[in-house]
């Protein structure tokens, strides 16, 4: 009889409350939840692309130093027929144009050649674009005139805020130069 008694008090004690279980199982499952939440939440954004935006007037022009452009300095800066660069879309180097009526173009060049990449600068003696790597040549509106240069100089909208800053925006419609669909979309 005295081995019985002990067998008994043994199984008393491993009883488990019911309530305690269930908090222990609440535990593993949150902590669980949690782990597997933060690793694939951020795996699942990964593959989300991102948002346009919304519909904000565009990037800011800047010049050398990383300072905005304002329209009536800028003017009173360059000359009529003036094609400087300035820091636009993507951070790439894109050409502001002084018009004959000293404003500016509604658009700006890019100034990245489309066939390696290199800076095309302005050369005012030949009134055209010449790039020093490979000799493509562009119009003064960016169209192709010599090659190896495939595609025309992407275009950006220039426009300017209310407080005279000049922002830079994508060109999503019809190239005006090929009558096309840009190829920079």
């Amino acid at each position: 009889r005295s081995a019985v008694a002990p067998v008994k008090a043994a199984a008393e004690e491993l009883y488990i409350d019911e309530e305690r279980r269930f908090v222990m199982n609440l535990i593993v499952v949150g902590a669980s939840a949690v782990t597997v939440g933060a690793l694939g939440i951020p795996y699942i954004a990964f593959f989300v692309p991102p948002g346009s935006g919304g519909g904000a007037g565009g990037i800011p022009a800047k010049d050398a130093l990383g300072n905005d452009l304002f329209l009536s300095s800028y003017l009173e800066s360059h000359p009529v027929g003036d094609r400087s660069l300035a820091q636009g879309l993507k951070g790439d180097a894109t050409y502001l144009i002084v018009k004959e009526d000293k404003t500016i173009e509604k658009y700006g060049l890019n100034a990245v050649c489309t066939h390696l990449g290199c800076v095309v600068p302005w050369s005012a003696a030949n009134n055209k674009f010449m790039c020093p790597c490979h000799g493509s040549q562009y119009s003064p509106e960016g169209a192709v005139v010599r090659g190896p240069a495939p595609l025309p100089l992407a275009l950006a909208h220039c426009d300017i805020d209310e407080t005279g800053k000049i922002l830079f925006s994508p060109w999503p419609e019809t190239d005006f130069r090929t009558g096309e669909k840009g190829w920079w979309n």
